[in-house]
């Protein structure tokens, strides 16, 4: 028997409210009068951050009262206006999770409080297979200004699936929902695979409570949100120089060359164990935030582990030769993201950590290729006299503190369809982003070469297993 995945629609496929863009499409064309409601940005606004409420409903309990004698093929030729500005407003990670229950058969159903004649044309368009809606009355060509059933909101709404499901021959206990409201915790609780999205405060502590999983459409799947921003948001003011300046002096070149938004995969050449601060200082300067792929062993680990799932990390275990976080990845990307990766994949160790030619691995041209994201190359310089890789501890001194260079190139021209040659562009993109010493070949002294291995080195390479949290090596 099918089972099918409903979508609500305000404040979960799309941020806010889809009424004010219904309004203004009826108003423009000449449906109503226009005039503004009082106060209706104050509701909006609060609608938006704290959900609905059973008070805010009540005006769209009565609404259909005011659709007498509107015309229905008028107001379906508004509505198709109103879904097109609407499908732009979906939610960035939406579509593909509504192409993943696409794709496994499910049927797709929009279930929503709204008119139906209002949400039927964006059903469409998003190539929906029904929808579940409150339905008014139409005679004559025109509205009634009754209800054709039951307003579907809160209980109501969870028996309006019932009968449709029912009559699909639709199975709930093996189906899925996804709502932000409280009010639809019936319905979530009546299918198998509840999902609580950008949930209001109530539903999300019911959630807690239930064990349903939470989810932002707006960010890469377990990104987490507090008060509507995520944590690398809440952090970013902190991600300045001048807190580290104990470590380091910084000089960031050539920034402007990472987009403002949209997906880009920054590359950078691994060096230490303080890369990664020095890219989210980077980072921070555009004012966005990124993902990042790292070790089971970061992820695995208490406390650590949670917070990189939080920050929108991506777990790679490198001994399954799994593509899982490749896909991951690739999904973060067409959502949009930013997505940080060193292609080298470790540190280099004794004399190839002095080797000028920089070698990579091939994640990155593939994800260049499976996305057509644009590939930032990053240079990164002088990493390893603040954390170099012998190191437990960074070094920190207010005298002696060594210039940490980061330089952002333009992107890699990539042909896509040669992997190898793909990734020798890239590694020579960052390469011609180092400075001329790191270009000559160099003989190290042992000295140097003991600062490329990790504490206890006993000079059997598979014999040391560097389990440093926080790290890409």
């Amino acid at each position: 028997m099918p089972t099918a995945a409903i979508f609500d629609l305000d404040r979960t496929l799309i941020s806010g409210s889809s009424a004010t863009v219904f309004q203004r499409h009826l108003a423009e064309a000449g449906i109503t009068s226009g005039r503004e409601i009082p106060f209706a940005d104050a509701f909006m606004r609060f609608y938006e951050t704290f959900g609905e409420n059973w008070f805010m409903m009540q005006p769209a309990r009565l609404s259909g009262r005011a659709a007498a004698g509107w015309n229905v093929a008028d107001v379906e030729k508004a509505m198709g206006a109103a879904a097109e500005e609407l499908a732009g407003m979906i939610q960035p990670f939406a579509p593909q999770l509504i192409d993943e229950h696409r794709e496994a058969g499910r049927v797709l159903v929009l279930a929503t409080t709204s008119p139906e004649p209002f949400v039927r044309p964006l059903a469409r368009r998003l190539g929906f297979d029904d929808v579940v809606a409150t339905r008014w009355c139409s005679e004559g060509g025109e509205f009634t200004g009754e209800l054709d059933g039951p307003f579907v909101w809160g209980p109501a709404k969870l028996d309006a699936v019932k009968q449709w499901a029912a009559e699909n021959s639709v199975v709930l206990s093996r189906s899925y929902a996804y709502s932000d409201s409280y009010f639809d915790a019936p319905l979530l609780d009546a299918v198998g695979h509840p999902t609580a999205v950008n949930p209001d405060p109530q539903l999300r502590a019911l959630a807690a409570l239930r064990s349903w999983p939470v989810r932002h459409l707006d960010v890469a799947e377990g990104v987490a949100k507090i008060a509507g921003r995520e944590l690398q948001a809440w952090t970013r003011p902190l991600l300045r120089p001048e807190i580290v300046a104990p470590l380091a002096q910084f000089e960031f070149n050539d920034i402007h060359n990472i987009p403002e938004s949209g997906p880009a995969i920054l590359v950078f050449n691994h060096r230490s164990y303080f890369d990664p601060s020095a890219l989210a200082l980077l980072v921070a300067r555009v004012g966005r935030s990124v993902r990042g792929l790292g070790k089971k062993e970061v992820f695995d680990a208490p406390i650590i582990g949670n917070l990189a799932k939080w920050l929108g990390g991506i777990r790679v275990e490198r001994a399954s030769g799994s593509d899982e976080p490749l896909r991951h990845a690739a999904k973060a990307l067409r959502g949009g993201e930013l997505l940080m990766l060193a292609p080298q994949g470790t540190i280099p160790r004794g004399p190839a950590f002095f080797d000028p030619e920089l070698k990579g691995r091939w994640g990155a041209a593939r994800l260049a290729a499976m996305t057509h994201a644009p590939v930032i190359p990053v240079g990164l310089w002088g990493t390893e006299k603040v954390w170099p890789r012998s190191s437990r501890l960074p070094r920190m001194s207010l005298t002696d503190r060594p210039l940490v260079s980061v330089t952002v190139g333009k992107p890699v021209k990539l042909g896509y369809d040669d992997t190898e040659a793909d990734t020798e562009a890239i590694m020579a993109a960052i390469s011609a982003l180092l400075p001329e010493e790191a270009h000559r070949r160099h003989e190290p002294t042992p000295e140097e070469l003991a600062l490329t291995y990790p504490p206890g080195y006993s000079g059997d390479p598979d014999a040391e297993i560097d389990r440093r949290p926080g790290t890409n090596s």
